[in-house]
């Protein structure tokens, strides 16, 4: 995961997840990404043993940092680091697929064949109209084709990162292509803009591809994006039709990429984006749900690994 102690115990996924494995009575271990290595085709890392309490800025204890053999001394490893999804990250991941013993969750090969704008293409008949590609001329007559407005993102961005509302008569259109794909050098993804957008982006957790819960975040006012660190208001949600048909279509995929717990993102009824790295959204959930899907997940968690062992 990113640093424990740079993170908003408030709104992160990560914490409240360990935060239930510690209350269910399991050690917890902190990992930085590049402490991670191999030593005789075993994977090890430099852990540090954290304790955990819910006080902003006060919130964990480190212990004293050791090496550890993932296989030999873990039950289960969650990877949970943020995007985005580069070279160290990918070789992170590529490490903790070299693990045989302890679950890494989500499972590597599936992080990495799962780039979260690109791996929902492979329902591009849910998504809204989407283009691939790094040349100006083609953004430009793909947003003849959408009418004149279009949305545009990089393809490894997180959070909203780099997202762009553009209009055909946009002075600033060719400046934000040109930075978009960096001169050309760079693909980006392009979509229609969906005005429903305004109504809120419906973040639905899954878990093992079955919906756990669902936040509305609605825009602010002054933005495009509906991102809850960028202003977005979380509103109470439900499923309605065409998420469900959404699910199901995806479910088959997640389980066979052994994508464990992902977040998925809806405007008006079509699928977007599919989070497979570190999904989040639970903690605004459990207040507007008055729930705590954190059991959920850690419950499922302890039940695969018994199944493991049995």
């Amino acid at each position: 995961m990113d640093p424990i102690r740079s993170i908003d115990v408030r709104g992160d996924t990560t914490f409240a997840l360990m935060l239930e494995a510690q209350r269910r009575g399991h050690r917890i271990f902190c990992v930085d990404p590049g402490d991670l290595g191999v030593d005789g085709g075993r994977v090890v890392a430099k852990v540090s043993p954290v304790t955990l309490r819910r006080e902003v800025g006060n919130h964990a204890d480190l212990g004293e940092p050791r090496r550890a053999d993932l296989d030999a001394e873990f039950e289960a490893v969650f990877q949970r680091k943020d995007p985005p999804v580069d070279e160290a990250y990918v070789t992170a991941t590529q490490i903790l697929a070299l693990c045989k013993r302890a679950w890494v969750l989500n499972r590597p090969s599936g992080i990495l064949a799962a780039n979260e704008k690109l791996y929902a293409l492979h329902f591009a008949d849910l998504m809204p109209e989407t283009l691939v590609a790094r040349e100006t001329r083609q953004f430009l007559d793909f947003l003849e084709r959408m009418e004149g407005e279009m949305i545009v993102k990089p393809l490894g961005g997180r959070g909203g990162e780099g997202i762009f509302h553009v209009r055909r008569d946009d002075r600033n259109l060719f400046s934000i292509l040109e930075q978009t794909t960096r001169f050309g050098t760079r693909l980006a993804m392009a979509q229609r803009y969906l005005p429903a957008v305004r109504r809120g982006d419906k973040r639905i957790l899954l878990l093992e591809g079955e919906p756990l819960g669902a936040v509305l975040r609605v825009p602010a006012e002054s933005e495009t994006r509906a991102n809850l660190h960028v202003g977005g208001r979380p509103e109470k949600a439900t499923l309605d039709a065409d998420d469900r048909r959404i699910v199901e279509r995806l479910a088959p995929w997640l389980a066979r990429d052994g994508l464990f717990f992902v977040g998925i993102d809806v405007i008006g009824g079509r699928l977007t984006e599919v989070n497979v790295t570190s999904p989040t959204g639970l903690q605004e959930m459990n207040a507007l749900d008055g729930a705590r899907y954190e059991e959920r997940v850690l419950e499922r968690v302890e039940q695969r690994i018994a199944e493991r062992d049995a």
